[in-house]
């Protein structure tokens, strides 16, 4: 009896929750913290990954889904590893994706090695900016690449570097496609603020 409703509250968990994700997060945490810290905060991080049955579409090959998903953990293994991690929650801010644009440019398939090539390309006063790259090892392919902009919450990016690094640290020139990005996502966001009338409640 008591076996049974073990496995009914398992059932119950699984169906309500993503449970692996959870578990994931665990052991991504657990990773970055025993590995050494990594002091230089513009200093590429890689972490490695491979693609398994759970990950696979109907085409074979790794879900379009999934790599936002990795994206998400290897983000999570860089900034505890960088302290940014730490210094949000001393804050009290908190760090929410805020836009992201992926590229495809080749599958990943099933069994296939690769690693995750996560930096920091820069910040303003709400975010920071961040590349992340898929390179297959099979031949150094880069499978896929994404932009993302890391929103701060109650606090900015510049605080947290203070904290991380006892001192103001400069931001490195923004690379042109950068620039090219963040033009398009500042457009999309007045277009939408003006499609639904907040531009004029605002002024």
């Amino acid at each position: 009896m008591l076996l049974l409703l073990v496995v009914c509250a398992l059932l119950l968990l699984f169906c309500s929750l993503d449970v692996w994700y959870f578990l994931r997060g665990v052991q991504v945490f657990l990773e970055a913290c025993f590995q050494p810290g990594v002091s230089d905060i513009l200093a590429q991080q890689t972490v490695d990954g491979l693609v398994t049955p759970h990950d696979l579409d109907y085409m074979g090959h790794m879900n379009n889904s999934r790599y936002l998903r990795e994206c998400d953990f290897a983000r999570f293994h860089h900034y505890v590893r960088n302290g940014f991690f730490m210094a949000s929650r001393k804050l009290g801010a908190k760090m929410v994706v805020g836009a992201s644009t992926i590229r495809y440019r080749r599958s990943l398939n099933f069994r296939e090695a690769f690693s995750i090539r996560t930096k920091v390309l820069g910040w303003d006063d709400k975010a920071f900016y961040l590349e992340q790259r898929f390179v297959s090892k099979k031949d150094g392919f880069v499978s896929a690449i994404m932009l993302c902009k890391q929103n701060m919450v109650n606090s900015s990016p510049e605080k947290i570097i203070e904290h991380v690094c006892k001192k103001k640290i400069e931001c490195p020139e923004f690379p042109e496609d950068l620039k090219h990005w963040i033009d398009y996502i500042t457009a999309s966001s007045q277009a939408l603020r003006a499609e639904s009338g907040l531009e004029d409640k605002n002024k």
